[in-house]
């Protein structure tokens, strides 16, 4: 039987379930669900489960259970937890917690309104969470409240529905226009950035999203920036990411910003992603821009503070959105260029640059910007491959990322440290399962299914090191691609590419910047065959092409491989 820990190691708990301790168990207070912030399908009325499938020990006698449901702009989430109530949780202290049952009180916590519950005495009484109903006062003439209830409202209701149905639908065919007009315009530019581009600081183009020059200007040396906390919108083994808003010195008005904080004890994790943050050179339309790196004594915490894109992150948007064969061809080409840019020497006018490699790319570590295309985000586990690193400063990096989108190579433990191109090829095949996820919620490839990470039900939600080796090391499996997925021209050739960024063999994948530049090429071949076809010869609009016959008859892509891009 083999043992694996999987996902993040909590301090003071042992975790059940998909988690198993490697020593003696200490004896401690009750069971509690214990899970990380998960969507939920609970609208906060009446009596919700937390669906929450993980069980621990609270390792002190004196904390309870502990539960919290919050409603954010499009969705709910539920949090299950430990604590102990002599000190406060999100700003808040317990009141409640004698108690069998777990019944839901809104408190104003640090990251906005929540209802939170607590109970003891009963093991994992987090699990049903009991919602308050709210009673509605009885008016004392009985005819006045019929008139009241039955008619008013319905009238009221009628006349708004009516209303959100005629924008709804007007707001709907704008944006249809928009995009049809702009999407050319949006399509990023194969080349990437100039030295100059890459020197100066990055806007969006719509100015939708932050820029936020106004943080570059100020003196970080004598006082923190002017930041409000808004929101918390996200939550990952070192970090929690807020909303925020920078308010300007000069006025009342504010900047919307992404406030990254790092405890104390995350001081390595913060340091890293700062100086890779810090490096002029990284500046790039597809990485996250990034504005200042502060150290907060008084909450000792550390933060770092980016632009705040309000699309969410990638995993995200493909869960939500049935995506365009031109939009697929977008956010293809976004991150092939960002991962290119990274992992890049020079800049394009030869200035000597230092390569970077993420080492954990995912679709939820990549955020979609308001005009629809991509940048890259979470570095905590970036490498800079420095000319000064030795083999032992390779050998020491470690073995990190997401299991689920770890190469064979650093699933096997077998990474070639004497060159240090074999981190940039770990990148290429955790690149091209992100490129697999886009493509299987694209509408061109006929059929579309629910979005499923890569491999899928294969293997589960979280899974472990040893469970990823027996798929992709025992079996030699990878995500399906689908027969039906061959039958437009255009999706035959991304999944050609995805084939080969995936190989076993690290040495056989192309390199992003051939990636970037074979997608970059393929809507120019695509208008070619449209261009050439006629009322007598049309070109079908479902074609399968095999994988094996693709590789071979697009043009000159595969030999470019070998000539230009190794």
């Amino acid at each position: 039987v083999v043992a694996c820990v999987c996902g993040s190691v909590w301090p003071g708990l042992f975790l059940y379930g998909s988690m198993v301790s490697s020593g003696p168990i200490q004896p401690g207070g009750g069971l509690c669900m214990f899970c990380d912030v998960k969507l939920s399908s609970c609208s906060g009325t009446g009596t919700c489960m937390s669906n929450c499938t993980i069980t621990s020990i609270c390792m002190d006698s004196n904390e309870v259970c502990v539960s919290i449901w919050r409603k954010n702009e499009t969705d709910f989430s539920i949090e299950t937890l430990c604590h102990d109530p002599s000190t406060s949780l999100y700003g808040v202290m317990l009141d409640d917690y004698n108690s069998s049952t777990c019944v839901m009180k809104e408190k104003n916590t640090t990251s906005g309104m929540a209802h939170i519950c607590s109970c003891t005495d009963v093991d994992e009484c987090n699990d049903q969470l009991l919602f308050t109903p709210v009673v509605d006062p009885t008016p004392d003439d009985p005819l006045v409240s019929v008139i009241l209830v039955s008619l008013l409202p319905l009238l009221v209701m009628g006349v708004v529905v009516a209303g959100m149905f005629y924008w709804h639908r007007a707001y709907r065919r704008r944006v249809s226009q928009e995009w049809e007009s702009s999407m050319k315009k949006r399509k990023p530019k194969a080349g990437g950035l100039d030295c100059s581009d890459a020197c100066a600081i990055m806007m969006d183009d719509d100015g939708s999203d932050s820029s936020s020059t106004h943080a570059n200007h100020l003196n970080h040396n004598t006082e923190p920036l002017p930041i409000e906390l808004d929101m918390l919108v996200g939550k990952g083994r070192f970090a929690q990411v807020y909303k925020a808003k920078l308010k300007q010195t000069t006025s009342d008005q504010f900047e919307t910003v992404a406030v990254k904080i790092f405890p104390y004890e995350e001081y390595a994790s913060w340091k890293n992603e700062k100086d890779i943050f810090s490096d002029a050179d990284l500046r790039h339309e597809n990485i996250l821009h990034f504005l200042t790196a502060e150290e907060r004594k008084v909450e000792k915490q550390y933060w770092l503070i980016t632009a705040f894109h309000h699309r969410g992150n990638l995993q995200e948007h493909l869960t939500r959105h049935v995506i365009s064969w031109e939009e697929l061809q977008v956010l293809g080409l976004c991150l092939a260029q960002g991962v290119a840019h990274l992992h890049s020497d020079r800049l394009l006018c030869g200035r000597p640059k230092v390569a970077i490699v993420h080492r954990d790319l995912k679709s939820s570590n990549i955020l979609v910007k308001n005009d629809l295309t991509l940048c890259l985000c979470d570095f905590g586990l970036g490498l800079r491959l420095d000319s000064n690193l030795s083999v032992d400063d390779l050998a020491n990096s470690g073995q990190v990322g997401t299991a689920r989108y770890m190469a064979p190579e650093v699933l096997e433990a077998r990474l070639n440290l004497e060159n240090i191109e074999s981190f940039k090829q770990t990148d290429i095949y955790s690149m091209a399962l992100v490129l697999w996820e886009m493509t299987s919620r694209c509408e061109a490839v006929g059929e579309v299914k629910d979005y499923e990470p890569a491999y899928g039900a294969k293997v589960r939600e979280h899974p472990c090191v040893e469970s990823m080796k027996d798929s992709v090391l025992r079996d030699r499996g990878r995500p399906e691609i689908p027969d039906t997925w061959l039958r437009h021209q255009g999706v035959a050739v991304i999944c050609a590419t995805i084939t080969e960024c995936w190989d076993h063999d690290p040495e056989a994948r192309l390199t992003a910047h051939c990636v970037s530049e074979r997608l970059s090429e393929l809507e120019d071949e695509m208008d070619k065959l449209s261009s050439r076809s006629s009322s007598a010869e049309k070109i079908p609009a479902e074609l399968k092409i095999p994988m094996e016959v693709e590789k071979q008859t697009w043009p000159k892509l595969s030999h470019q491989r070998h000539v230009m891009c190794v």
